[in-house]
């Protein structure tokens, strides 16, 4: 059994002293995980393989608190039971009352936890590792197969999937496990990960996105898949009927690719005297090309004439704004995908650094900086694909569960960015926002 354990903080000696004790008198060999900084995981991680160890106890200091998730993610990919040393549990974030925390931070006023009720705790998680193993081995966990557009590390999609599953009941590594593939924003890599997920045969495949939905339903015809923040479900070819999807998916649409109208609307409300639009988009991602063509078919209703960009990787970006400039784009419309997502940061600095107002097509570029979008909430449906998931590990069929779709849309609009861009936003625009970053 491995430890994560900070030998230079005292309450997690004592305990780890404490829990020594009680593992040796169960016959349980205990395998420290020293970490005293962030780049001391990486080594542990690589440690526990090597040791092959079969759980792992996460000591409640302010690193694993932080870290958390990191560490719960590798024990559920290698099938290890984790269990939190602390029964304050690391699981739902540090407190600031919370003795764990203070316990960790150090200082006179540290709250350590009684040694008696550490033993009595140790003692039964160090007695229920062991069921909990046992159960996973023997498939009584449902699995989840995730495939997830963006890289490893802190994720607010992730994070509210998990949410949503924790809101009906399920505990992470304890009564469901989650296997997450990243693709790191490259589309390619899609197909290769679908499979591997497909091979893993969960008993339910999540997939966020119009393309990772598209080679999930070309990986498996049995598998029960689940998607969130489809573009146009139809349009795609994942469904042919949005009440009833038929075959073994179903899931959220985003119907981002029916906002083509609104959101050029908005855009010219900004920028008024705009009549040339630059449209980023990934010919390879499907749900841009979705997105661009409603673009397209009300552009003209408004004045304006589109110039279609394309991008399909992180090294085309500077070109596209040097052709943007070139053919001297009044505005910017940066289609939401698997590549354009992952590197949101990057796009909406060079928009800002050309100075053109741009509406992008998820918040996420918003919070990252960009002027303002109109979309779904992306993260929302993310989270609701958890009651889908709920549903069909409770017997239900993706065949008969209709297509949710949003009945609200998000106007977000980042004030601070628009004035660093020498715009004034109407009065109008700010009331109709359902949030103004400020």
């Amino acid at each position: 059994m491995a430890i994560f354990v900070n030998p230079e903080n005292v309450p997690d000696r004592q305990q780890y002293t404490a829990l020594g004790d009680v593992a040796a008198k169960l016959g349980i060999v205990v395998i420290p995980i020293p970490i005293r900084t962030v780049d001391d995981y990486v080594p542990g991680f690589a440690k526990i393989r090597i040791e092959r160890t079969d759980a792992v106890i996460i000591m409640a200091n302010l690193l694993n608190l932080a870290f958390h998730r990191r560490i719960v993610d590798f024990a559920v990919r290698y099938r290890l039971p984790t269990m939190d040393g602390e029964e304050s549990g690391a699981r739902d974030g540090p407190r600031p009352d919370d003795p764990a925390v203070a316990a960790a931070a150090g200082g006179s006023g540290d709250r350590v936890m009684d040694r008696r009720a550490f033993l009595a705790g140790t003692g039964a998680v160090l007695l229920a590792l062991p069921l909990v193993a046992e159960a996973q081995q023997a498939g009584k966990v449902p699995r989840i197969g995730f495939l997830f557009f963006g890289s490893p590390g802190p994720s607010r999609e992730l994070d509210a999937f998990r949410q949503g599953l924790r809101e009906l009941g399920y505990t992470e590594g304890q009564n469901i496990v989650i296997e997450v593939r990243f693709a790191s924003g490259r589309v390619e890599r899609l197909p290769e990960l679908a499979t591997e997920l497909a091979r893993l045969k969960p008993d339910v495949l999540v997939t966020p996105g119009t393309p990772a939905s598209l080679v999930a339903k070309q990986a498996t015809s049995t598998i029960p898949i689940v998607f969130a923040g489809v573009a146009d479900a139809v349009g795609a070819g994942l469904v042919a009927n949005l009440a009833r999807p038929g075959g073994n998916i179903t899931g959220l649409t985003s119907m981002s690719a029916e906002l083509g109208g609104k959101r050029l609307e908005l855009l010219k409300q900004v920028a008024p005297k705009a009549s040339r639009v630059a449209v980023l988009y990934n010919p390879a991602d499907r749900a841009n090309v979705l997105v661009l063509k409603e673009l397209q078919k009300s552009a003209p209703a408004l004045g304006l004439t589109l110039q279609p960009l394309e991008v399909r990787g992180p090294g085309e970006f500077e070109g596209a704004f040097v052709a943007m400039t070139r053919q001297r784009a009044h505005a910017l419309f940066g289609a939401a995908g698997v590549l354009t997502t992952e590197h949101r940061k990057a796009l909406v600095d060079r928009a800002a650094k050309r100075r053109i107002p741009a509406m992008w097509g998820e918040r996420q570029f918003v919070e990252a900086g960009g002027l303002m979008s109109y979309a779904v909430d992306f993260y929302d449906q993310v989270r609701g694909a958890a009651i889908y998931v709920d549903k069909i590990l409770k017997g239900a069929k993706p065949a008969d569960l209709p297509i949710e779709q949003p009945t609200k849309f998000e106007f977000i609009i980042n004030l601070k960015t628009a004035k660093a861009l020498g715009l004034t936003i109407p009065q109008s625009l700010l009331l109709r926002a359902d949030e103004v970053i400020r």
